[in-house]
């Protein structure tokens, strides 16, 4: 949750969710119950070959958390976009590529940023288009191929909205504290750091 787009993930979807009614779901339903240990194997118990199986599943439960915490904020911020803006977080999110790169993107190149479809970027492009926030330029290298690039107005928008993106997320995440916020950081670094080479 790092480009001009304050620290978020990307999502297609526009359906809407508040972080209220999620916190308020029993434990169980935001966070899948945990698989039991099955018993060992007569035959593996006297060979004494069973591995043994912590009994907290430490790192799924970590996972679960992740997801979580994940979804929460996520909808939260949702929903604050939609109120306040009259936006998704699926159009935030292209208009954030765009205003990395003002010379433009191909189609192609936003799914890549955004992984999602071809179609779902057609679809948002075509409505920013509507409004006046994209516009669509050859592309002089590919007659059949085209570049979205976000325009005055489409620049002068995503710029306030993502500031008050960047005041959301700091002051959801204040209660963890400066201290562990920075941990945290450094920890889920190094574990992104460790997984992106296993990534295809």
């Amino acid at each position: 949750m790092n480009d001009p787009r304050p620290r978020s993930a990307p999502q297609a979807a526009d359906t809407l969710r508040t972080a209220d009614a999620a916190a308020l779901q029993p434990r169980a339903a935001r966070e899948p119950a945990m698989p039991k240990t099955p018993p060992p194997s007569p035959r593996a118990a006297e060979a004494g070959s069973e591995p043994a199986v912590p009994e907290d599943h430490v790192a799924l439960r970590l996972w679960l958390r992740l997801l979580a915490c994940h979804n929460l904020l996520e909808s939260e911020l949702r929903t604050r976009m939609r109120e306040v803006f009259d936006t998704s977080l699926a159009r935030f999110d292209l208009m954030s590529q765009l205003y990395r790169y003002p010379d433009g993107l191909r189609m192609r190149e936003v799914s890549k940023l955004l992984m999602v479809t071809g179609g779902n970027v057609t679809g948002l492009a075509d409505r920013l288009v509507a409004e006046g926030l994209v516009e669509r330029r050859d592309d002089p290298t590919d007659r059949r191929a085209y570049h979205l690039c976000l325009t005055r107005q489409g620049r002068t928008q995503f710029a306030r909205m993502a500031a008050q993106h960047e005041q959301w997320v700091v002051s959801l995440l204040a209660p963890l504290g400066e201290q562990n916020l920075s941990e945290l950081h450094e920890l889920l670094g190094g574990l992104k750091n460790q997984l992106a080479p296993a990534m295809p």
